[in-house]
């Protein structure tokens, strides 16, 4: 999940060099954060938070394949 992430991060952003994304398990409960630049917070975002809703799908999508829980926190 966390390449996942990461690979759809960085093809919004326009210094990908500065995409972090980190990954915390917590049972069968995962939270992944993503760290970008303060200029690529808009992106990332979207309008209204539509790139962020679309990133947390397909997230949720993939995740519910293995049958796990995947939170996608921006920070």
């Amino acid at each position: 999940m966390k390449e996942l992430v990461e690979v759809i991060a960085k093809a919004l952003v326009d210094n990908p060099g500065e995409v972090v994304v980190t990954e915390k398990t917590e049972g069968r409960n995962i939270v992944i954060e993503l760290h970008v630049a303060p200029s690529d917070m808009g992106k990332v975002i979207g309008k209204q938070g539509r790139i962020a809703k679309a990133i947390r799908a397909v997230v949720k999508a993939a995740s519910t394949r293995e049958n796990l829980k995947v939170d996608v926190e921006i920070v």
